[in-house]
């Protein structure tokens, strides 16, 4: 009964974390390695699990922001989007690669660095904090310049967007929180910042995610894919409600609740770590 138990329990509970955490500043890495610390779902498999699930998460954005990425579609014009868009046709796919590419070169050169050296409780407790430092920063800097929205971001705020996201790779940063302030420290309103940030996670992720999934793949067996399967779905739906409620907070509150809990969750997730 036990076993029967973990078998759905893990996926569903991973799944939960991942879709809540993946694309608010809070990091979604460090909370599943709490998550798989405490269920005693640890080693190779766990983390290549981890990244598989994510695809349930990127499917929500999808799903939510379809019109923006139907809009990236070359020579379409979208009547929601705009022809006037720089996030639209040849022009916004030339800025969601600028975004992509520098996390993907230095992700690939670095893998196995990352994989060896970053995932330890220290480092991943340092990132928590230093992100929740980042974060309130940018909103005190945010406060001071002109705010630009998503539909005018220029080639070169795409890529300092994409600077900032290689800082994602170290684990504990949070992808969506290196994005968002960069968005922020480069003139983007809030708002904006998330969207962007929601977007230009897409084919990272995807290019992590199928990365990790070709090196794992002949390890999977029938039991993990019924697994995997279970987590995207969890994942899925509670990545689309965070991302509505998310967006919903940003147009009235501020990212400064997320800095503090990730300052004060800093020593906590190093404690629960080295005790698991």
């Amino acid at each position: 009964m036990a076993h029967i138990m973990d078998y759905w329990s893990i996926p569903i509970i991973l799944g939960i974390v991942e879709g809540f955490t993946e694309f608010i500043p809070v990091s979604s890495t460090g909370h599943l390695i709490v998550s798989g610390t405490l269920l005693g779902f640890t080693g190779d498999k766990a983390s290549t699990f981890e990244v598989a699930i994510q695809l349930g998460a990127i499917l929500s954005v999808v799903v939510l922001y379809w019109q923006r990425f139907l809009g990236l579609i070359p020579h379409k014009i979208n009547k929601g989007q705009g022809v006037h868009s720089a996030l639209a046709g040849w022009p916004g796919v030339a800025r969601v690669a600028l975004t992509t590419m520098p996390a993907l070169i230095v992700g690939y050169l670095a893998h196995d660095f990352i994989k060896t050296w970053l995932f330890t409780p220290v480092t991943v407790s340092w990132a928590l904090a230093a992100g929740g430092v980042a974060i309130l920063i940018a909103e005190r800097w945010s406060a001071k310049v002109p705010r630009r929205s998503l539909d005018v971001l220029t080639l070169s705020q795409a890529v300092g967007i994409g600077l900032f996201q290689t800082l994602s790779l170290w684990p504990g940063t949070s992808r969506s929180a290196a994005t968002i302030v960069g968005g922020l420290l480069l003139g983007l309103d809030r708002r904006s910042a998330a969207e962007y940030s929601f977007v230009a996670a897409v084919p990272i992720m995807l290019a992590a995610t199928g990365y990790e999934m070709l090196k794992m793949a002949e390890a999977f067996t029938s039991q993990d894919v019924t697994q995997f399967i279970v987590g995207f779905t969890v994942s899925f739906i509670v990545a689309a409600m965070t991302v509505a409620t998310f967006i919903r907070f940003l147009s009235r509150w501020s990212l400064a609740p997320f800095a503090w809990y990730r300052i004060l969750a800093a020593p906590v997730f190093y404690l629960l770590t080295r005790v698991g």
